[in-house]
């Protein structure tokens, strides 16, 4: 249960309403909606990362995931393993991101990406033991941009833990359309 009442929509200002007619229903904005217009630079962001970045999606979807679960975070996690589902990702695929980058259905690069995952959230600045080889794999600006993603989806970890922030009523998942999204 929310540790705060969700934003009533009908308190927005005219600018917030616009930012909210083009969001779906997630319990997530409902919350951040008390933010005012904070809220549209979180969606900018946010939607950088998830629709404009060229960061390969199974890749970014495996970090947030695994920020999610390292954070406890269980509406994050829950939204996000629904998009691993949307790019095809396997269920025993989604299912290992909780036991950590050793697990056996991940490729070296993927084990890589978790392992700077973990790094991050545990540690701030990632050793070089962990950041050199997706660095090399990935090159500045795909490592620049999981490293966003990273950051970026521990905020809001922290924030829906914070707020506790429900999933919603009906149980679905998001039905974001992003890049690469297979259509259900």
């Amino acid at each position: 249960m929310a540790r705060i009442p969700y934003f009533d929509r009908a308190e927005a200002d005219a600018e917030v309403e616009k930012i909210y007619a083009k969001l779906p229903p997630l319990n997530l904005f409902r919350m951040m909606g008390h933010s005012g217009r904070l809220m549209g630079q979180f969606v900018k962001f946010g939607n950088q990362l998830l629709i404009h970045s060229d960061l390969d999606p199974v890749l970014r979807e495996i970090a947030i995931v695994r920020v999610g679960v390292l954070s406890r975070a269980s509406y994050e996690v829950y939204q996000h393993e629904a998009i691993c589902r949307s790019y095809g990702m396997p269920e025993e695929k989604i299912r290992a991101i909780h036991e950590g980058p050793d697990a056996a259905a991940f490729n070296e690069l993927e084990k890589q990406v978790m392992r700077l995952t973990d790094d991050i959230v545990h540690n701030v600045r990632a050793s070089d033991a962990t950041f050199n080889p997706v660095l090399e794999k990935l090159g500045p600006k795909h490592t620049q941009h999981l490293v966003f993603s990273i950051g970026f989806y521990m905020m809001v970890s922290r924030f829906l833990e914070n707020f506790d922030v429900d999933i919603e009523d009906d149980g679905r998942p998001a039905g974001l359309d992003l890049p690469g999204m297979e259509k259900r």
